[in-house]
């Protein structure tokens, strides 16, 4: 049983796609995972870091209903079994295979669970999940700005991606409970804040600000305010899907994870436009604002900072938000874990995934040759230096999670199939391992 404050990373496997659903970004492919898996998973280990942000390529795995290329996952997931690293499953990342075709298929919430399950039953020693990531960026990127995936832009098409995203996330949590009962949800979620810039945009702000909890609101079965009621039935919610979510409230399995990072603060005008604020609350009084919403432990599950021109601003923004950890929990907020993310460099994130230019962003804790970046060594002394003295010396609430190696043994898999997950002959479409 793992009992420690939880200090994780993640490997990036986010997959929209772009131009009118023709191109696919596949970050673990431009970040070079497939290949160097092995040694990704090293270097994890060698920074100290037990526990890890990962999931197999949703559109290379999930082929079709109840149809499923275990390969890539067998071979990945079973190497953080042999290695007894806790994993935070990540099921879904900002895209869906192309036979489901977007997040406006009102099919998505009832395929995905199950292929949630069945994920869960082929992997039963897994405990911690994600089932969809940032449920509230993905529909607002996909369908309010119209970058990703349907890229679309209305309000109704915002309601429709978030209720089928909201759905999707909590009927792969019932159907992952059912496998694994002492399952938990880490529920990686962007943590927004919109100042005003003046007194006539105050009511502007007041909506956005309202706004930026409609995801974990509908999540957590929470009842909207009544602006935010009429907006969602004004945009094509109807009173039967808003009351599913209020009758299938599972927050008790539940983490709450924050994500902050310096875009997350906005500038508000008037007329509803928004700007980059830079960090002004900054982590620790954004994710008090969520806490006290919801009450629910919490785990900060992503920040990054690009190395910059200089070499040191990755590591002042680690040592900034590690304040911020230390603050809040000091004020009583059960803070369990702290991620940066992700392990290594990411590729088309300085334009947020809308073109696809190769540009490297080095925002990793690692470039993409593998060698170790300065926050990734300050990283790996934080972890060293706080790693031992938080579990016994903090006020935080620790979460009894189980390790793989707390799992009953069962007997080795013995292949996969791409039509209903049991032995059989592999397929090809999965990415292969070359090391």
């Amino acid at each position: 049983m793992f009992t420690g404050f939880m200090f994780a990373t993640g490997i990036e496997n986010s997959i929209p796609t772009i131009g009118n659903g023709k191109i696919r970004v596949d970050e673990m492919d431009k970040c070079g995972h497939y290949t160097h898996w092995r040694k990704d998973f090293d270097l994890v280990q060698e920074l100290g870091i037990r526990v890890l942000r990962y999931g197999p390529p949703l559109h290379l795995t999930w082929r079709g209903p109840k149809r499923y290329d275990w390969a890539f996952a067998d071979e990945t997931l079973g190497e953080l079994r042999r290695r007894d690293m806790v994993v935070i499953v990540d099921l879904c990342h900002f895209g869906v295979p192309d036979w489901i075709g977007n997040f406006q298929n009102p099919d998505f919430p009832r395929l995905f669970a199950g292929y949630a399950r069945a994920f869960a039953e082929r992997y039963p020693w897994i405990q911690l999940y994600t089932p969809v990531n940032e449920m509230s960026i993905c529909a607002i990127f996909s369908a309010l700005y119209g970058w990703w995936n349907e890229q679309m832009r209305s309000d109704r098409t915002f309601v429709n991606a978030l209720k089928y995203i909201v759905k999707a996330n909590i009927l792969a949590m019932r159907e992952i409970l059912q496998v694994r009962p002492d399952a938990l949800f880490v529920q990686s979620e962007s943590s927004e804040y919109f100042h005003a810039e003046s007194p006539d945009a105050i009511g502007v702000a007041e909506v956005k600000n309202a706004l930026r909890f409609l995801s974990l609101d509908l999540n957590y079965g929470r009842r909207v305010d009544s602006q935010m009621y009429e907006y969602l039935i004004d945009n094509g919610m109807t009173r039967e899907e808003y009351h599913f979510f209020l009758d299938n409230n599972l927050k008790h399995h539940c983490l709450m994870g924050n994500d902050y990072y310096q875009t997350n603060e906005h500038h508000v005008s008037a007329d509803g436009s928004t700007s980059a604020s830079g960090e002004i609350f900054g982590y620790a009084t954004i994710t008090r604002q969520y806490f006290d919403r919801y009450h629910l432990p919490v785990m900060h599950t992503e920040t990054n900072l690009s190395q910059g021109p200089v070499g040191d601003e990755a590591v002042r923004w680690l040592r900034k938000e590690w304040a911020n950890v230390l603050s809040i929990r000091n004020s009583g907020v059960p803070v369990v874990g702290f991620t940066w993310y992700s392990l290594t460099d990411q590729v088309d994130w300085d334009s947020a995934l809308r073109e696809n230019n190769g540009n490297v962003n080095a925002l990793g804790l690692f470039d993409l040759d593998r060698n170790i970046r300065p926050v990734g060594v300050a990283y790996r002394d934080l972890i060293r230096a706080w790693g031992a003295v938080l579990p016994t010396q903090s006020a935080c609430l620790q979460v009894p999670v189980a390790l793989p190696s707390d799992y009953p043994a069962v007997a080795p898999m013995s292949g996969w199939t791409a039509t209903d997950g049991r032995s059989g002959t592999a397929a090809t479409a999965a990415p292969k391992n070359t090391e």
